[in-house]
């Protein structure tokens, strides 16, 4: 440790980014290679902002961003993606030796749970929760969110200040 900084600590983003980068650089498909460059980087720094507003820690807010859907995309598989998609996480995580265990517990336990946007979970499942709704629905804010996003999504523009939504929807 070098004043107060944990050299083990100094790039776990960066690891984590250059796994990512690897399993959606396999895709063969060119379109749905940049659907999941968008939706994890845009989920990913999307929990990072909603973490620091609510003083969650970020850095693993990040880091689950980036992995709540690599079942999904490293099995291009979505059934009960976000439950098999833990375990997946946890063997990507651990080897790295660069977490804790109650950090890998943590990121895990928020991926397990972040498709059940009706429910609410611990503080930081529901960063990646809203960190998901977040991107979905602004990744084109002309659309209406989808009808089980739609109140979490109302919450977050308030949370925000970005107003009700009147005025900024198709007209």
């Amino acid at each position: 440790m070098r004043n107060g900084w944990d050299e083990r600590k100094a790039d776990r983003i960066g690891k984590v980014r250059e796994y990512v980068d690897g399993v959606i650089g396999r895709i063969p498909d060119r379109e749905i290679q940049k659907e999941a460059f968008i939706h994890l980087y845009g989920v990913s720094q999307a929990c990072g902002l909603i973490a620091m507003k609510r003083g969650e820690d970020a850095e693993l807010a990040v880091i689950a961003g980036m992995l709540h859907d690599i079942w999904r995309y490293s099995r291009m598989e979505s059934r009960d993606h976000a439950h098999k998609g833990a375990g997946l996480v946890r063997d990507i995580l651990i080897p790295m030796g660069l977490f804790e265990e109650r950090e890998v517990e943590k990121i895990c336990h928020a991926v397990y749970h972040h498709s059940g946007k009706g429910i609410c979970q611990e503080p930081f499942d529901e960063v990646l929760k809203d960190g998901d709704v977040f991107e979905h629905c602004m990744f084109d804010p002309t659309q209406e969110p989808k009808a089980k996003e739609f109140a979490r999504f109302l919450r977050l523009r308030a949370e925000f200040g970005l107003g009700d939504g009147e005025g900024d929807r198709r007209r």
